[in-house]
């Protein structure tokens, strides 16, 4: 099992980010929980790093390695709203945890909240192990509808403790559990064949990640396709022991959880052009993985003669 020495020390050197300031921030388009699409203004903030060292994780790229200064979060958010378009909701997301004092000092979160509650819903993310009443205070500051985005990853038995998340499932059902209880909504997390798995493995264990995420309390789930590009990724797939998904498992396990009727499911789009085999297909599925995540509804196949995807 890796260890956060050996995750660290495969790591290409992390990029310099000015803590004032957000890396990016946009206006995205998702179904809601009323099942109409609506706006999202989506702002990554810049602040420590998170103290998980995940072995799958690529965020710590857009993070620093001290704490910032109080006022530089809120002057991040503010200077993103002034140049995105009106929205419905808005995500904050930290790459890590919301609720770590290391990465969003405490004594921002008034201000942050006097800036996002005119919005329907706030979505933040967080570590299960970091969820408790910290979350209901920052509830009660907002005035408006929580949502707060919990990594399960997997509940595979062996594949979850190896990717180094310090967490439990166990963890996962009390941090959503916690949660409802205190009527903030669950948004999750789920890979899409971490290392150690095959295809069909990996797809299986996807849908009853979703499938737990759901009996738990999560109003969705956004599958993630794991991927390469943190260094220690790279050698776990230099080794044999990691192959990214394929196309075609995204669209049948999009398929199939959307089929469960637990709740809505995203799929994770960034960078799915390295999931590309086929040329001609390639663009038109992943046409089809969005309107099914706007609709929230299987959409027709695509037909293709490429054998890498046949149907």
């Amino acid at each position: 099992m890796l260890t956060d020495a050996d995750i660290v020390a495969a790591r290409p050197p992390k990029p310099h980010w000015d803590p004032w300031r957000p890396y990016a921030f946009h206006v995205e388009w998702e179904c809601a929980a009323s099942r109409r699409v609506e706006d999202v203004a989506t702002i990554f903030l810049v602040n420590r790093e998170c103290p998980f060292r995940c072995t799958m994780c690529d965020l710590w790229k857009y993070t620093l390695d001290e704490r910032v200064p109080v006022g530089a979060i809120p002057a991040q958010i503010e200077q993103a709203l002034s140049q995105l378009s009106p929205a419905r909701h808005v995500k904050l997301y930290n790459a890590g945890n919301f609720f770590d004092a290391q990465a969003i000092p405490p004594e921002d979160h008034p201000v942050i909240a006097d800036l996002v509650r005119h919005f329907q819903t706030v979505i933040v993310e967080n570590h299960p192990r970091l969820t408790d009443e910290r979350c209901v205070r920052f509830r009660d500051l907002l005035g408006t509808r929580l949502e707060v985005a919990l990594g399960l990853e997997t509940i595979h038995p062996e594949i979850l403790p190896a990717l180094n998340k310090r967490m439990t499932v166990e963890d996962f059902d009390r941090a959503a559990g916690f949660l409802r209880d205190h009527d903030i909504n669950v948004r999750t997390f789920v890979l899409l064949k971490p290392p150690g798995l095959n295809e069909r493995d990996g797809i299986e264990w996807a849908l009853r990640s979703v499938e737990h995420a759901f009996a738990a309390g999560a109003d969705c789930c956004s599958v993630i396709p794991t991927r390469a590009g943190n260094g220690v990724m790279d050698q776990l797939q230099a080794s044999g022991e990691f192959v990214p998904p394929t196309l075609r498992s995204l669209e049948e396990l999009h398929e199939r959880a959307i089929a469960l009727n637990g709740g809505r499911v995203f799929i994770d789009l960034w960078d799915v052009e390295k999931l590309f085999e086929c040329p001609n297909c390639g663009p038109a599925r992943v046409e089809r993985i969005q309107q099914m995540n706007l609709t929230q509804q299987i959409g027709p196949p695509i037909k293709c003669d490429c054998r890498s995807f046949e149907q």
